[in-house]
Parts: C-alpha cells; structure tokens; sequence
C-alpha cells in the first residue's frame, strides 16, 4: 500500500441532455488524470437533473443494471487512462427494486466495490423514498492500489454511524457523492446556517474517526416543474484533524486535485485515539430508538 496518492473531485453542472453529462464527465476524468489523480470521483446521479424532486414514474427509465452501457464506459476509461473511478448512478437491480448506487472501478477496468445508498430521504424536494430501495450491501472499505476508500452517498453523510463503521472497516478516505442545496425560497433566512451545517458535519466525520473525507457535490439552478433547488458545490477535502484542505466555489464547475498523505492517519489517530477509548460494551442502546435507549 502507497503512503501517498492524490484524489480528484469533479464538482460539475448537470444538463438536461444524459449526452452532454457523460461527454462533459469523460472530459473533466481526464482532465484530473493529466493532473496526477490516481483516485476520481463524481457527485451523486450525475448524468441527469436531480429527479427526485418530484415522483414521477417516467423518471425509472433513468435506471439501468450494473453492469451495463454506462459502466462499461466508465470501465473501458478507467482503464484507457489507468486511474480508480467512483461512480454513482441509479441501478435497476430487477423488476421493482432500484437502488441510489455508487461502484469503484479499478485501474484494470474491473468494478472492484459496490455500494448501495443506506440512508434514503423523504423531504421536500427530496422524494428519494419514491425512487430507492434502502442498501441491502452494507457499509463497505475496498483496498485499492492508492489507498483504503469507502463510499458513502449524500443522505449519509448526517449519519456519524456510516462514517464510523465505514472507518472500521479500515477505509482512510470516506467519500460522498453528493446532490445537496438550497431551496431557493430558503435561502436568504437559512443558507448560511445550512451550509455551515453540512460543512461541520462532514469535519466532525473526519475528526472523529482519523481519516481524510472528499464530499464531491454538484452546482446549477435545477428545475423540475415548479420545483427547484440551487446546489451548492463547496466540495472538500478534509484532513483527519478536521482541516478543510482543498475547497470550490458555490457557483462554478471545478476540479479539485489534493494530494493525500496517509501517513496522517495513522499520526492523528496516535494522538486523538477516539477509536482506542470507545466504549463498545455500553453502545448497545444505539440500536434502539429515542427513549427506548
């Protein structure tokens, strides 16, 4: 295993044409491979407008197996250009059950991991209940040739169980393919605070479990009907003290390039041991609900 690697995220609008998506996605991959990223990734369903802000059932002919067409593009392009590719797309896994899916694929072109989104919501604008299956694959660390990763998506990242058991299961990097913004209506009375929000969130994951985490979101004004949300990009990397160490704008497509130093894992995790002083016997309440805890 490498000490060092360097991860790309794609932070990119989203079009209304499936075409012009993945044709701008192949563009920005290579792009960030030129610049030396061994690890790329992309936001949360990005070869489509975000659909769920309505529940339209036209809408699962978005879906397709894994594998299939659009894996085996990203496939044959990983291996064109020898990097590790992140992915996430909406899966068909059969007749009735689709599921909010994020695949690795390796430097040889083979899908080495597959998540399947675990926490799914239901909010205004967020109607992925109507879409998604909940994960039936578990939280998941692949070893890879630059480095331990673990994909989580979006929903996930309020979660500090996900970020905690991804971690144990030894990934050094959590990623989250997001799809995350404003209600524009919203947004002069609590933008701020939900940004920060979220922000905060993604360092305390950090923090708490020593690892570096990469939130990969997207940016643009989407309309669906009479419905719409502003996404607002700010994609980072994190350190494992919680330092913000690469971030984007709010409102332009970007590709951010961060070399990772694994050996701040280890470091960190020798000097804040939080995994070393839990106290897994008194945490069985967790798997309760409020009250009942």
């Amino acid at each position: 295993m490498k000490k060092k690697t360097t991860i790309g995220l794609i932070q990119t609008k989203v079009f209304e044409n499936q075409n012009k998506n993945l044709e701008n996605s192949i563009k920005k991959i290579k792009n960030a491979a030129r610049r030396n990223a061994k690890i790329i990734c992309l936001p949360e369903l990005f070869l489509s407008p975000y659909f769920c802000q309505t529940e339209n059932h036209s809408k699962f002919k978005l879906a397709e197996k894994i594998p299939g067409p659009i894996t085996n593009i990203f496939c044959n392009l990983a291996k064109e250009l020898s990097v590790i590719l992140m992915i996430s797309l909406f899966e068909k896994k059969t007749s009735g059950f689709y599921h909010n899916t994020s695949i690795v694929i390796n430097e040889n072109g083979k899908i080495v991991s597959k998540y399947r989104k675990m926490h799914i919501p239901d909010d205004p604008g967020y109607y992925e209940k109507f879409y998604f299956t909940p994960g039936d694959l578990g939280f998941k660390s692949i070893n890879t040739n630059h480095g331990k990763i673990g994909s989580l998506v979006c929903w996930d990242q309020w979660f500090p169980e996900a970020a905690r058991l991804t971690a144990l299961k030894g990934a050094e990097i959590l990623f989250y393919p997001t799809a995350i913004g404003w209600h524009p209506k919203e947004r002069k009375k609590f933008g701020n605070s939900q940004l920060n929000a979220w922000i905060t969130m993604q360092r305390s994951h950090a923090i708490a479990n020593g690892v570096f985490v990469a939130a990969i979101n997207r940016i643009g004004l989407e309309k669906v009907k009479n419905k719409k949300i502003q996404f607002w990009g700010n994609s980072m990397i994190i350190d494992p003290s919680g330092n913000i160490i690469k971030q984007s704008k709010s409102n332009k497509e970007e590709i951010l390039i961060c070399d990772i130093d694994f050996r701040k894992v280890e470091n960190t995790r020798q000097h804040w041991p939080f995994l070393r002083d839990r106290r897994i016997d008194y945490y069985k309440g967790l798997l309760k609900n409020p009250e009942d805890a």
